[in-house]
């Protein structure tokens, strides 16, 4: 169970769409996986906590947050 970041708040990160919020998480998941794999196997964190964390601390945004109003 995922505990921090709160997915409430990593979803205002993403104008309140859990569908891009997965997305986003799983691209960058993927990009850490490939370029920092030496790094992970020490690691206490898997690659999508640190893209969840890295997206709650808004390093990682999406490249458009469409506007609902």
């Amino acid at each position: 169970m995922m505990i921090e970041p709160p997915i409430d708040e990593l979803a205002k990160k993403t104008g309140g769409n859990k569908y891009v919020l997965s997305i986003l998480a799983a691209k960058r998941a993927k990009e850490i996986e490939t370029t920092r794999r030496a790094e992970l196997a020490t690691a206490d964190k898997k690659a999508i906590s640190i893209a969840l964390d890295e997206i709650y601390e808004g390093k990682i945004v999406p490249s458009k947050i469409e506007d609902e109003n």
